[in-house]
């Protein structure tokens, strides 16, 4: 494991740049404090609590929803009441207030959140859609994730994470799947991040595409076979790990035990390949990938084996 990020974040400033498209999102309220005010939390909160006196409801580090029904509660109040609202919110726990439906916020609204550097966001989604669209993305963009040092592929569907000491073969390894029509999702540093209980890898934006070969040196996939053999993320459901032979203390030779790796505490099916002269990795990396999916769908060479031997030693003999 070469890193892990256990508090992810993102500035209002990257947020407004990588934000879905359908939030079609402009900016109200902005300064210089777009880089400065963070987002480190997937969950949204609406501001109608906070605006009715409640303002100790705020959580800092959430985007907070204006809806119609609290714009139109604040048109109602008096001026004066609704100034005190406004100022009585702990503007300086709030990350980022978006208005919803294209409404048109009071002016001491603007006129407070801009003195406060608070930035105020609109989109013309009404707000369950909204708050929908940035839930999901900020979802994906604070996922806790870590990087390693593995390859990627994806392999019948699948996403095998091929992990291995540095020299062992795995970019090797993965040139010849890839030759054989698989795809490379990232080679030497893998992003992972836990959706929920789904584990998702991909690349870094500089090493995508590329593999590196020794005597080679840095090869680009695409250009070489195609923009079909290549992919940007992959959720990941099986590991396997290359281990030269010597270090293999104990070889399981039919296949019943179960071995699993996890990462943030997700478990994903793992088979050990130990390495030597001759072997054919790539042959075996695939072969074992079909394995899985045969199990995945209750087939089990080993036990159905085991299963038959017992039943020959049960029947009896023909004299």
């Amino acid at each position: 494991m070469l890193d892990q990020h256990k508090n992810p974040s993102i500035t209002i400033a990257d947020f407004i740049e990588k934000a879905p498209a359908d939030l079609q999102l402009e900016t109200i309220v902005s300064g210089n404090f777009l880089s400065e005010k963070r987002i480190t939390s997937a969950r949204i909160q609406k501001l109608g609590l906070a605006l009715a006196g409640f303002a100790h409801y705020i959580h800092e580090g959430r985007v907070q929803i204006v809806g119609q029904s609290e714009i139109s509660y604040l048109r109602q109040l008096p001026k004066e009441d609704r100034i005190k609202a406004i100022q009585n919110l702990d503007l300086e726990k709030i990350s980022c207030i978006l208005i919803t439906k294209k409404l048109d916020p009071p002016e001491e609204f603007l006129s407070i959140t801009k003195q406060a550097k608070v930035p105020v966001l609109r989109t013309p989604k009404v707000s369950s859609l909204a708050i929908g669209l940035v839930s999901d993305f900020l979802q994906k963009e604070l996922a806790p994730q870590m990087t390693i040092h593995a390859v990627l592929l994806g392999m019948y569907g699948l996403g095998v994470l091929i992990k291995g000491k540095s020299g062992i073969g795995k970019s090797e390894c993965a040139l010849d799947l890839i030759a054989r029509g698989h795809q490379l999702i990232s080679d030497d540093t893998v992003i992972i991040k836990r959706i929920g209980d789904t584990l998702e890898g991909s690349a870094t934006e500089l090493t995508y595409e590329h593999l590196e070969i020794r005597g080679l040196g840095i090869i680009n996939i695409r250009d070489l076979f195609g923009v079909s053999a290549v992919s940007k993320q992959k959720n990941i459901d099986l590991c396997i790990e290359l281990k030269d032979w010597q270090e293999v203390e104990e070889i399981e030779r039919l296949g019943l035990e179960a071995q699993e790796e996890r990462f943030f505490g997700v478990p994903v099916p793992k088979f050990l390949l130990p390495v030597s002269p001759g072997r054919n990795l790539s042959t075996l990396v695939e072969t074992a990938v079909k394995i899985h999916l045969l199990k995945s769908k209750g087939y089990n060479a080993a036990e159905n084996l085991i299963k038959k031997h017992s039943e020959s030693l049960a029947s009896p003999k023909k004299t």
